[in-house]
């Protein structure tokens, strides 16, 4: 029966019966219920909670929850949990009489708050907070006995079994794998290991709807309420914390931070022991496995409940990612979290690698100690130009360069060094925003192939394998050790050449310094320039995968790094020379901050370093991958190899000014000629787009002998004093020089937001510029020129109405003016239709103004006009810009314009933004902030509002989500006079794989922000 259907037939009965026996009046407002019926009753600021069973409920599962609720309410009269309601004889539960039968009904306070699913992913605070919670709940409950908390509940972890059974229901068939994985896992490991952990009565269902906290507007972080004590049961205490990080991981941008945080809080109150920390990851684990199972055996059951599938989308992304992590590195995280000592068989490695290591014999059978260390980071070109691609061929060869170059045979690749080098489909996920891994786990040993591998100490060969695939292993050994206190340990050695491996067998003995294998070449070592990948593994090699990983996620290194620590002592290495060592983000913005001004912004409310990029992907020190969708000076695509080349190569030939011939010059200006219309013919070169419109100014005022100028509202051309004097945007900051008097600011034809919209906007927009340009005629103040963005980007992404430009230019000449386009954000075909923004209006301006994309991040700028307007320039002082038009900057134009010709970049553009701009309709159909969609090829923009109808600008939802997608490694910007209007405006390299990642995480912020507001 429904709450509607109940009501209808028994809310007179139940709300006399609240009355008489509670002493409770007030109206019922129903509430969500997955076999119970809830009803909120409200009378004036008084609320509570009236629960109604369902006809099935076994009154001893409704016994235990209030029991339970009454314990914890005596134990602990400070947490946050609802209290019992008893009637005027103490009871806790009266029967309700129906025609249907008698329903059991129990009252509880209510508890203020938003619930999880409400908010957007919690802080770490936050989570900490709810570890911290439930550990107090779990305290106050470790003397609560009751005899129906030892039934068998299919959430109670320790019976996860079950979904053994139900696999079948599952779809597609990797997840069923995956989930089938999780189960043998569970069998064979977990189930055992459970029964001898504490055991006590646990909530049981911590997730994002039995949790409520303050809003996101509110103070400082904290749990408000802990609800629904239905799942309650006695089971292993570690099961508590492990439901919970599970739940708060799935809607985390860091899942293993956030199981961090609610692991760190709960151990705070209720410390875990050493088998509960070892437990808590496979468990979360487990929980997402018993969640998808039974979310497909319901959906049989009852496909049309919306409620099954909650959870869902966050479950299945979150499995797979923790079933490939190493049980032992997830312990040993959360050891290192919690100020733990490593596990005793860890420290005996670490120990015996100190103690022994310098002892060991000659892993290649030479002193290593003087090698030349080697840098392959992110922030090296030594391994290759591309970032995304990896070529053995030319990192060999300037490795072998480097080492000639050194006068040394060996050299050493460094211990937790983040690379770009690990470009294959094994090391993460394709998208460009993907977690991957990069950090280093071992040291290499750079040497010629055919170099023999020697043992360091006795040794039993423990594996031999020939891992043939592109940049995997090649031949691989892994060694197994016995330690003085009879443990044992291994070390592992790849990159081999296949032919002796395959001559080992497991069991085989090998010396102290015996040969067992020889460096292989590149043909047969997975495709690596000849060298020796050494690792050490801190555990008994038959308790790790067959094949080790080499290399870790950035975002995971502490616990790799216990497991598999630094092999230097093995090598001879003092110190950490071999060694890479992180600097810390924070270090960075302190040293900036001392040497900066404070108005020397930099982007999000996190702050980005960056060491690398290649095409619309940017590189973070250690590695971690962002889609750049927001950067359209890099053109052509961040560090185009075409580009790069050509700059260095005319730096090594000749880097001069102006005041000599050269052909570069003229033909870059022969090759933008062509691309531009009549009477647009004579070129002046410059170092930036602010240059250039500060040279449009003189030239214009040369021309016309006026110094008056009328510019767009909201425009934005540069921060030169000239710049700023034409640029709304800037002199209305709080600060800024005042607008002077020659500065008179026209109107912005927002046909969104403006006062018109329509066919025939443009031209009574345009009628607009017309009045004050008839102002000024009025006072005998002529407009000297009239300057405008062609597309307005810092003004909100816009695109000018129909037959604005058209009009507007015509009054500005007939009143003897010029007119001025910057086109310095969307020329070269950010459009996709029209190599120049204002090709798109059928206009032709005197003078135009170029900047940002030019030079692909190389400084360039341009300013083209007549020949009538270059001749009135002409008749003054000598034009001479130091920058503009080297011979350095001309090959990096003409580098570019090949690059958009060969590249097909214009097309790419047009249609990555058209599928673009379908995909962000979509999204405005589902999410009401979505007021309007905009723009043109790979220049677009999203305005948020608060309210459709009224076109309220949402300036915080817009900053929120522009640094919420900064969590997820997306890059995106916010423009317009309120801020409000998302700006994408990436590379034009940016494709529709690209797209598509895009508009799925802009997809899942907006979701995750409406439902906050909405709740």
């Amino acid at each position: 029966m429904t709450t509607a259907a109940f009501l209808s037939e028994n809310g007179r009965a139940l709300a006399a019966m609240l009355a008489s026996e509670f002493g409770l009046a007030g109206s019922f407002v129903p509430l969500y219920g997955e076999v119970d019926l809830n009803l909120r009753l409200e009378h004036g600021d008084r609320r509570h909670l009236v629960k109604v069973a369902a006809p099935e409920r076994d009154p001893r599962s409704i016994d235990l929850q209030v029991a339970l609720l009454e314990h914890v309410a005596a134990r602990a009269p400070a947490l946050p949990v609802q209290r019992v309601v008893r009637d005027r004889h103490g009871n806790r539960v009266v029967a309700l009489p129906t025609a249907a039968g008698p329903r059991l009904v129990w009252v509880t306070t209510w508890l203020e708050g938003t619930l999880f699913a409400h908010l957007p992913p919690a802080a770490a605070a936050l989570r900490a907070d709810v570890g911290r919670c439930l550990a107090e709940l779990d305290r106050a409950l470790l003397d609560f006995e009751h005899a129906h908390a030892a039934r068998d509940l299919k959430w109670d972890l320790r019976h996860a079994g079950w979904i053994g059974e139900h696999l079948d229901a599952i779809e597609p068939p990797d997840l069923r794998e995956i989930v089938a994985a999780a189960h043998r896992r569970f069998a064979a490991d977990l189930a055992p290991r459970l029964a001898s952990v504490r055991q006590a009565v646990i909530h049981g269902d911590a997730n994002d709807h039995n949790l409520l906290a303050h809003g996101p507007a509110a103070g400082t972080a904290r749990v408000l309420g802990v609800l629904d004590f239905g799942d309650a049961c006695r089971s292993a205490l570690v099961g508590e914390v492990a439901i919970a990080a599970a739940y708060l991981a799935m809607a985390a941008d860091d899942p293993l931070q956030a199981i961090d945080d609610v692991v760190r809080g709960y151990d705070e109150v209720l410390p875990l022991d050493d088998d509960e920390v070892a437990l808590v990851v496979p468990l979360v684990a487990t929980r997402l496995a018993v969640s998808i199972t039974n979310a497909a055996v319901q959906q049989r059951l009852r496909p049309g409940d919306p409620y099954v599938l909650v959870s869902q989308a966050g479950a299945r992304r979150l499995l797979p990612r923790l079933q490939q992590r190493d049980v032992q590195v997830a312990e040993l995280r959360l050891r290192l979290l919690l100020g733990r000592d490593l596990p005793r068989a860890q420290r005996a490695v670490h120990t015996f690698l100190r103690e022994h290591g310098p002892r060991a014999a000659p892993v290649l059978g030479a002193d290593l100690s003087q090698a030349t260390v080697l840098d392959w980071s992110f922030e090296s070109l030594l391994a290759g130009d591309d970032a995304l691609r990896f070529d053995a061929e030319q990192a060999g060869r300037r490795t072998g360069e480097a080492l000639r170059a050194a006068g040394a045979t060996f050299g050493l690749g460094r211990y937790l060094e983040p690379r770009p080098i690990y470009t294959g489909a094994a090391f993460g996920g394709a998208e460009p925003n993907a977690a991957r891994r990069t950090v280093h786990l071992g040291i290499d040993v750079f040497a010629p192939a055919g170099t023999a591998v020697h043992a360091p100490w006795p040794a039993t060969v423990h594996s031999a394998a020939h891992c043939p695939g592109e940049l995997d292993y090649g031949g691989l050994v892994v060694l197994r050790h016995t330690l003085p206190d009879g443990g044992s340990f291994g070390t592992l050695y790849g990159h081999l050449d296949p032919r002796g491996v395959g001559a080992l067998r497991p069991g085989q003995r090998l010396a102290a310094g015996e040969a067992f294998a020889a460096l292989g070449a590149t043909q047969v070592n997975g495709g690596w320039p000849p060298h020796l990948h050494l690792q050490v593994l801190a555990a008994d090699p038959a308790d790790l995968a067959a094949v080790p990983p080499g290399v870790a996620d950035p975002d995971d290194v502490p616990g790799h790094a216990a497991l598999y620590p630094d092999p230097s002592p093995l090598l001879g290495l003092a110190g950490d020379r071999a060694v890479c060592r992180d600097t810390a983000d924070e270090s960075l913005r302190a040293r900036r901050a001392a040497h900066f001004a404070a108005n020397l912004r930099t982007s999000y409310e996190v702050p980005l370093a960056l060491v690398r990029g290649q095409r619309h992907v940017l590189f973070d020190r250690q590695g971690r991958r962002h889609l750049d969708a927001y950067n359209n000076v890099p053109h052509v695509g961040h560090c185009h190899a075409r580009v790069v080349r050509a700059i260095a190569e005319q730096t090594a030939l000749l880097a001069t000014n102006t005041r000599y011939l050269h052909d570069g010059m003229v033909r870059y200006a022969e090759r933008l000629q062509a691309m531009l219309p009549p009477p647009l013919s004579v070129f002046f070169f410059t170092a930036s787009g602010s240059e250039a419109n500060e040279l449009a100014l003189r030239l214009v005022r040369a021309h016309t002998g006026r110094v008056d100028l009328c510019v767009m509202d909201h425009g934005y051309h540069g921060h030169t004093t000239g710049a700023m004097a034409v640029s709304p945007y800037k002199f209305v900051q709080p600060g800024a020089p005042p607008r002077p008097d020659w500065v008179h600011v026209t109107v912005q034809p927002d046909v969104y937001r403006g006062a018109f919209a329509g066919p025939d906007a443009g031209a009574r927009y345009a009628a607009e510029v017309a009045a004050v340009i008839a102002g000024l005629e009025a006072r005998g103040r002529s407009p000297a020129g009239y300057l405008c963005e062609c597309l307005p980007s810092v003004g909100g992404q816009l695109i000018l109405p129909d037959g604005f430009l058209a009009v507007v230019y015509a009054r500005v000449r007939a009143a003897g003016g010029l007119c001025i386009a910057d086109d310095v954000q969307t020329a070269l075909w950010r459009t996709g239709t029209h190599a120049f923004g204002f090709q798109r209006y059928g206009v032709v301006p005197d003078v135009l103004v170029l900047g940002k994309p030019l030079g692909n991040g190389f400084p360039l700028g341009a300013v083209v006009t007549t020949a009538a307007v270059a001749a009135s320039f002409a008749r003054g002082p000598e034009f001479f810009s130091t920058f503009g038009g080297s011979t350095v900057a001309m090959a990096a134009g003409l580098a570019v314009l090949d690059v958009l010709d060969d590249e097909g970049l214009a097309g790419n553009a047009l249609r990555t933004g058209e599928h673009l701009r379908r995909g962000l309709r979509a999204l405005q159909q589902r999410h009401e902030c979505i007021g309007d969609v905009r723009g043109a090829g790979l220049f677009l923009g999203v305005e948020l509002v608060a309210d459709r109808d009224r076109k309220t600008p949402a300036s915080e939802a817009a900053n929120r989500m522009k640094n919420r997608l900064r969590q997820r490694r997306i890059l995106i910007g916010t423009e317009g006079p309120f801020d409000n209007v998302l700006k994408i405006r990436p590379p034009m390299t940016f494709d529709t794989e690209a797209a598509d990642v895009l508009l799925a995480e802009l997809d899942r912020a907006l979701a995750q922000d409406q439902g906050s507001r909405g709740a």
